[in-house]
């Protein structure tokens, strides 16, 4: 079994949000952030990513009251760009058909809100290639708790010595780790500007593609 990321690993979906923020901070009055900030504070929802953008950084919370006022601002915008100018990651159709083609069982693990996952998904034409799609409100916990891969693996009865994890992240390695599963990560993710190898994956790939060279040494 396959488990895919959706965020900085199948979808470069940074334009639609930070698009959404830039429109969240104009309607609040503040000024916008542009796409190069926002690029640094994805990968851990929506929730804080609209937290980060209010206080314009990485770590900290902002004034609750703001929160409570810019959060629907947010969902209202994202539910109609969520996929408008969202791109799948060069070499992800081939990698996932070279994935179906040899037999592996593929599932998609996100924390991006169902909501919001499942019609991004449909709109760039990947829903239907995962057997399973766990998002970030599926279960009580979510990445890097190991828990939504877990839940796949005993989904699909594979056991997670058995499984990979495809993400880009800190949360998709911590989460691989404690569940016992493999992980790869892509060079091109969201982790916060801080470069992947540093938390030690078992591989690094600039593209899906080069998944097929990865498993066939392995076999």
């Amino acid at each position: 079994m396959i488990l895919i990321d959706v965020d900085g690993t199948l979808v470069d979906s940074v334009p639609d949000l930070a698009y959404c923020v830039d429109e969240m901070m104009k309607a609040l009055g503040r000024p916008s952030h542009g796409e190069a900030r926002v690029r640094d504070w994805v990968g851990n929802g929506v929730e804080r990513l609209v937290r980060r953008a209010l206080i314009g950084q990485l770590e900290g919370e902002p004034d609750e009251a703001d929160f409570a006022r810019a959060y629907p601002i947010f969902l209202d915008l994202y539910a109609e760009n969520t996929s408008k100018r969202s791109l799948l990651y060069p070499g992800i159709r081939e990698g996932l058909d070279y994935l179906k083609g040899c037999g592996y069982r593929l599932g998609c693990v996100t924390n991006k809100a169902s909501q919001f996952t499942l019609p991004l998904l449909r709109d760039l034409g990947v829903h239907d290639d995962f057997e399973i799609v766990v998002a970030g409100d599926t279960l009580p916990k979510k990445k890097p708790d190991p828990l939504p891969l877990l839940h796949a693996a005993e989904r699909l009865s594979v056991r997670p010595s058995a499984s990979l994890m495809v993400g880009d992240s800190q949360s998709d390695v911590k989460a691989a780790r404690a569940a016992g599963f493999q992980i790869v990560c892509m060079s091109y993710g969201y982790n916060h500007g801080e470069d992947i190898r540093h938390y030690n994956p078992d591989a690094v790939l600039d593209s899906l593609i080069e998944i097929r060279t990865l498993l066939e040494n392995a076999a």
